[in-house]
């Protein structure tokens, strides 16, 4: 017994530091699950230690014999599998160290595979998310509202739609949508993108979503993944020109045949680098990629996807496009089924060149610029052509209005034509006329008696003429007035020109012919008087002297005659003079009339101008408008959104209610179970028995304490489980201290599912 009691402690050290290691890695990968997982599990013990309990008086005779077949037992584990527990185990307490010192064993070991237990904590040792201060703040970002959600619901059954742990419904598919809404408000430029999904999806069957969550936001802002989601994609772009130069150097055959067929890269490759081989290989292999790629990037990427394209050109080469597609979407993955060393020991024969990629960067971001630089210079030939026309739009208009307003002139310019002529037609006649007078003054005394009667009545025809014309003339002017009114009020209504200056000098010209016609016209008027007094004069000498002699009363009747035709003539020239003025006041008004048509002319293609701006404004605000309303909208559903999930939350608290106390239930009947075994039983049962009630008070108070802090469980959930997780190792240490040695091995063969292997 002395012997028995020394080797049985060194035995269940070594059994208890796997189990706790064990149970802390599982703690992590499975927090929504722990506490159910532990209870079921401290249930299996107690009923394998209550048939345990019944053979114990049957059993101690065979206790050393047990012993060795339960040793036995346990030294069949796989040597291989426990070495590389113990050494990442040594790699995780020593991490830091391990990693300076041994970056080159570090690779190795990765490539070989991250024991599953240890994915999540080496996973965030290896993006250093350990400490991040954001992971405070998720809680409260789960609070907030995302604009993303509508897309992340409905994308969210996409995402590992065959997998237990993303059913409908299910608490996966929670955990999933409160991360990728905590990301959409960390980086509103990125949002939400559906690919990043199952990476995410990926993290969370490995760990919480609160260490999920700093993982992913370290992979987006170290890993290139966040310039690969943004709108724009231009990463994405330059990784699928870096992998495409790389089929073209080492694949050219099988780059000749995808030109042919006009099989982009993008139609294969975008998934592999946008969720790293999740969506197109089986989960083992990609997360053996993943693996990878936590340590050295994208560049797993490129090497794994040449080495398939590799394996796989001889096949690939003999179909089309279509074939090739159907040839990636399943003939690969089923390929990739058997396991992920055969693909990964092809990926690192692969010729990657670090510093060729380097360049083909800049060349991609040359080409990229040029390529922005021509959309801009397009652009801007665009706008200026749109404003072209417009402003070729406005002239033609402007044409058309002058060309009214030249038809218009031309109009008046012909009438003005036709007054010119009847005045110099006038003119003409009324210098007939003084002709035929002179000549009647020139002929001889003798000669008068018979002319006398004819020229009178030629003289009266004449003066009736020159009357009618007179008259036309007369009206003619008057039509012209009217015209030069009906001008000079459109002529008001034109703005006035700022052009100040020019108008005084057209003024001042305009008043100084007007100075000089006003007063030839006083001349003119001045000889009519001084003419008219001469006739008084000549009829006051001749009034005595047409008694005496009739013919002298004939001739003095014709020099009367001609001195009034004189006068009339004389009264004729200042009317045509008045009308000359008349003519270069309105020849004047034309030119400023012209001047003012056109200053309005620029003027209206300036408020043509604004009123394209105007509308251009009016129709952007019409869009704010519209996107307002539609933000509201928006807003609406996301109300509605959030309101649903808090009673889907309400309904998963009650039912976590019942579930702990259905647990509570089960304990407190295994209690009952234990103070009948224990009257059973001798003395050194009886402590056992209490021991055990202690643990059950325990696990009592835990699930009170989780009864009260409800509200909170989402952020002590993995405290709660971590407890769990370090009372469990104890209790079945203590368990198996205070049970007979002779129910130790049948505790092993009662319940396989608690051999220590599977540790």
């Amino acid at each position: 017994m002395r012997s028995h009691s020394v080797r049985t402690p060194n035995i269940m050290s070594l059994i208890g530091d796997h189990v706790c290691l064990s149970i802390m890695v599982k703690c992590w990968s499975y927090v929504a699950r722990e506490a159910h997982a532990c209870c079921v599990c401290v249930s299996r013990l107690l009923e394998t230690d209550s048939k345990s309990l019944r053979s114990v008086n049957g059993s101690r005779r065979n206790s050393v014999s047990s012993l060795v077949s339960s040793s036995s037992a346990s030294s069949n584990l796989s040597h291989l599998e426990e070495d590389s527990w113990i050494l990442w185990g040594r790699i995780v307490n020593e991490w830091e160290d391990f990693r300076k010192k041994n970056e080159k064993q570090l690779k190795d070991l990765v490539r070989k595979g991250i024991p599953h237990h240890f994915r999540a904590i080496v996973w965030q040792l290896l993006c250093n998310a350990q400490n991040m201060p954001i992971k405070d703040q998720y809680s409260e970002l789960l609070k907030m509202t995302s604009p993303c959600e509508k897309l992340i619901r409905r994308d969210i059954a996409r995402t590992y739609p065959e997998h237990d742990f993303f059913k409908e419904d299910s608490l996966g598919q929670e955990v999933l949508f409160n991360v990728m809404k905590a990301y959409s408000l960390v980086d509103r430029e990125v949002g939400y993108c559906q690919g990043s999904a199952f990476i995410v999806g990926l993290l969370l069957m490995q760990m919480p979503e609160e260490e999920a969550f700093c993982v992913f936001v370290k992979l987006m802002q170290d890993y290139r993944l966040r310039e690969l989601f943004k709108p724009s994609m231009a990463e994405l772009g330059l990784c699928m020109y870096q992998f495409e130069y790389m089929i073209q150097e080492l694949l050219p055959d099988l780059h000749i045949h995808f030109q042919a067929q006009s099989f982009h890269t993008s139609m294969y490759a975008s998934s592999w680098f946008l969720t790293i081989f999740l969506t197109s290989f089986p989960l083992p292999v990609a997360t053996r990629i993943f693996d990878i790629f936590m340590l050295e990037g994208l560049e797993i990427v490129f090497r794994v996807g040449l080495a398939i394209l590799q394996m796989n050109q001889a096949e690939l080469i003999q179909l089309d496009m279509e074939g090739m597609l159907q040839y990636f979407q399943r003939v690969i993955p089923h390929q990739l089924e058997s396991g992920p060393d055969k693909v990964i020991l092809a990926a690192y024969n692969v010729k990657y060149n670090a510093k060729k990629m380097k360049k083909l960067e800049k060349e991609y971001t040359t080409i990229k610029t040029k390529e922005m630089e021509e959309q801009v210079e397009i652009k801007r030939l665009r706008t200026e052509n749109r404003l072209l026309k417009q402003r070729i739009d406005t002239l033609e208009k402007g044409q058309v209005t002058r060309a009214q307003e030249a038809e218009e002139t031309y109009l008046v310019m012909r009438e003005l034509a036709t007054v010119r002529q009847q005045s110099e037609e006038a003119t003409a006649q009324l210098e007939l006329a003084q002709s035929t007078i002179r000549d009647l003054q020139q002929r001889p005394l003798l000669g008068i008696p018979r002319y006398t009667e004819e020229s009178i009545l030629q003289l009266e025809r004449e003066l009736v003429q020159a009357r009618l014309k007179e008259a036309e003339s007369q009206c003619a002017l008057k039509e012209m007035q009217d015209k030069i009114l009906d001008i000079e009020k459109r002529n008001t209504s034109l703005p006035d020109d700022t052009n100040v200056v020019r108008l005084q000098e057209e003024l001042i010209a305009v008043k100084l012919r007007e100075a000089e016609a006003v007063m030839g016209l006083k001349e003119l008027r001045q000889q009519v008087r001084d003419l008219e007094e001469h006739w008084q004069r000549h009829l006051a000498r001749t009034a005595g002297r047409w008694k005496d002699n009739p013919r002298k009363n004939a001739v003095s009747e014709l020099q009367d005659e001609l001195m009034s035709v004189r006068l009339r003539e004389a009264e004729a020239q200042a009317e045509l003079r008045e009308t000359r003025q008349r003519m270069m006041e309105l020849e004047t008004q034309n030119q400023i009339h012209s001047n003012q048509l056109r200053r309005a002319e620029q003027e209206g293609r300036g408020f043509q101008e604004r009123v394209t701006v105007l509308t251009a404004q009016n129709k952007g605000l019409h869009i704010q408008l519209q996107e307002i309303k539609r933000k509201q909208a928006e807003i609406e559903c996301k109300n509605k959104e959030e309101v649903m999930a808090v009673r889907l939350r309400e309904a998963d608290n009650i039912a976590a209610m019942a579930e702990l106390q259905q647990q509570i239930s089960e304990l407190e009947i295994q209690k009952e179970e234990g103070k009948v075994q224990g009257q059973l039983n001798n003395t050194d049962s009886s402590q056992y028995i209490r021991d055990l009630k202690d643990q059950i008070a325990e696990l009592k108070h835990e699930v009170s304490s989780y009864n009260r802090g409800i509200l909170n469980r989402e952020n002590n959930k993995h405290v709660r489980s971590v407890n769990y997780a370090q009372k469990l190792p104890a209790l079945r240490l203590l368990i198996y201290q205070h049970t007979p040695l002779s129910s130790h091995s049948h505790l092993l063969k009662d319940n396989p599912k608690t051999n220590y292997s599977t540790y």
